[in-house]
């Protein structure tokens, strides 16, 4: 019994003294100064460059493509013909009705020289009369079904793309032209609505393309609709691109729209801090402080006041250290 309790004793001992030496020893840390520096709050969204003025030209009917100009690139004339469907029934349903029409025409005025006669009834004049009309209706209405078989340019510009390829069966609504001017060129882009409050017209905004990996293009913010999409939760934004621009149409961006910047601004690194709180380095020992924060970025935050700008910050927060506890600086 003696042997066991002595066991238990030194056991007790030894954890004791395991857990003073872990509680004791300084806990190694990274430590980083805050900076001066400008911050900006950002609003991020992403978007495709479009053309301020363009149009689609899509198909009303299922048909297959006949001819097509060949024009991708060239600058067309409004009304210019595009493409043209398979419309060979329809024009047989045309001449069908022109054959009745003619047959009527003869008709009526067969009828009306026996009105003239007095052989003929008014009311036999009257119905070959309707008989005609009925039939020049359906001319008139084949006529201009005749003309959605022809795809023409909405307005003058340059064929920015052209899609399909002939013996294609184009179905309703496919676009197969985009007509439009090359320049000006804008971002079309969706802001999730809870920033939409924070953007206004006239925003300046820096645009990030895979295109040009090293470059910082420049964007303002022209438009924003007025309605949202409830489904997506989000508005569209439009941001005018200036003439110098190296972007293309179709491609994405990155946008991050600037809604304020204050300059000279004390900055920490944003993982330094939880809520409103961060870590310092007093002589080896880790001090919390309650900061207050103001432009929250992706790498830095701003500190307005709680913190001195020659104090060593800790970096990132460290989530299981308490106040007071010893500490070191972390060597390489």
């Amino acid at each position: 019994m003696k042997i066991s309790r002595v066991l238990l004793v030194l056991a007790l001992l030894l954890v004791a003294a395991a857990a003073y030496w872990r509680l004791g020893r300084p806990r190694d840390v990274a430590i980083v100064m805050p900076t001066r520096g400008d911050a900006a709050e950002i609003v991020y969204a992403t978007g495709v460059v479009e053309p301020r003025i363009w149009a689609k030209v899509t198909p009303l009917l299922r048909e297959r493509i006949v001819e097509l100009c060949n024009c991708e690139g060239e600058a067309v004339e409004k009304g210019a013909e595009l493409a043209h469907l398979d419309d060979r029934q329809a024009q047989a349903s045309l001449s069908e009705l022109r054959a009745r029409q003619r047959f009527l025409r003869a008709d009526y005025e067969r009828v009306s020289t026996l009105v003239e006669r007095r052989v003929a009834s008014e009311q036999a004049l009257d119905r070959a009369r309707s008989e005609l009309s009925q039939i020049e209706a359906l001319i008139a209405g084949q006529e201009t079904r005749l003309e959605t078989y022809v795809l023409r340019a909405p307005m003058s510009g340059v064929v920015l793309r052209q899609d399909g390829e002939v013996g294609e069966v184009a179905e309703p609504g496919t676009v197969l032209f985009w007509v439009g001017e090359p320049k000006p060129l804008l971002v079309e882009a969706e802001v999730n609505e809870e920033d939409i409050p924070r953007v206004a017209v006239g925003q300046r905004a820096v645009l990030k393309a895979d295109a040009f990996p090293d470059r910082v293009l420049e964007a303002t913010l022209d438009s924003i609709t007025p309605k949202g999409d409830p489904v997506a939760k989000t508005y569209r934004v439009r941001l005018a691109l200036p003439e110098t621009t190296p972007l293309r149409i179709g491609m994405t961006v990155e946008v991050n729209v600037i809604v304020q910047v204050s300059a000279n601004a004390l900055l920490v690194p944003t993982n330094a801090l939880r809520g409103g709180a961060l870590f310092t380095v007093e002589n080896g020992v880790a001090r919390r402080h309650d900061v207050k924060v103001g432009i929250r970025g992706a790498s830095n935050t701003q500190v307005l006041s709680g913190l001195d700008e020659t104090e060593c910050v800790i970096v990132p927060f460290p989530e299981d250290l308490a106040d007071g506890a010893k500490v070191r600086e972390k060597r390489g």
